[in-house]
């Protein structure tokens, strides 16, 4: 058991961390396309639009949540000393973990189901979502079987990670925990070294710019329904657009 602790609390994080770097830099130098989500929004959109705002909102702020936790524990813990403030948090964060699940399932269940999506849809790309989903059900489990979660996130599960990145890891702590928590805090490694080979990579470039710059105007001089009907994968005619 000694071993296996140490695998998955140390040198695995070290392998997904090292692979997350090298992979990242690698995909940006040699295939600059790959670095973005590939959207299918052209391909459907409707469905889209359910899955992508509550999944990027939901993740944001849990994201948020987990990086205010571990960079800053001491002030996460003076923030939960009151009771209003720590069920506030609490709340909030179980609330949008509800959100990222809701997008996910919708997500793949429009990659699952759409035809014209299902064709450019990947392995990895099911991987990935399949692995996202557990994550976050594990995240919803932790929040309400082990209440208080940003707390001692901020007091064990903080220290254990600095000490990761300081190269003086200290695992007793977490291989203490319940076995659901220490699947969620592998998992997270695990995605992170799936990083560099699935969409996710374009996290690492998000379109912050898009926040400032002027609204794109797209008009359309024909009727795109007469070329091609969005119900179909594919049509007998070229599509004028192509």
């Amino acid at each position: 058991m000694t071993m296996l602790n140490n695998f998955l609390f140390i040198a695995f994080p070290y392998v997904a961390i090292v692979v997350f770097a090298v992979g990242c830099f690698y995909v940006y130098r040699s295939r600059a396309f790959k670095y973005s989500s590939l959207s299918s929004q052209f391909l459907e959109g409707n469905k889209l639009f359910w899955g992508v705002v509550p999944f990027h909102w939901g993740l944001l702020v849990v994201f948020l949540g987990h990086l205010i936790a571990f960079l800053f524990p001491s002030g996460m813990l003076m923030w939960n000393g009151d009771p209003v403030r720590l069920i506030i948090l609490e709340a909030t964060g179980f609330i949008f973990a509800l959100t990222i699940l809701v997008g996910l399932v919708c997500l793949i269940a429009r990659r699952t189901t759409n035809p014209r999506v299902k064709m450019v849809t990947s392995p990895m790309d099911l991987v990935i979502e399949i692995l996202l989903l557990v994550q976050v059900i594990l995240g919803c489990w932790i929040a309400l079987g082990f209440r208080w979660g940003s707390s001692w996130f901020a007091g064990v599960l903080s220290p254990y990670l600095w000490s990761i990145l300081k190269f003086n890891p200290q695992i007793e702590a977490v291989t203490n925990l319940s076995w659901v928590i220490q699947l969620h805090v592998f998992l997270a490694f695990v995605i992170l070294f799936l990083v560099p080979f699935t969409r996710l990579v374009h996290l690492l470039v998000a379109p912050f710019h898009y926040i400032s710059r002027p609204y794109q105007v797209v008009m359309w001089n024909w009727n795109p329904r007469a070329i091609r009907d969005p119900r179909v994968s594919w049509s007998q005619t070229l599509p004028r657009n192509n």
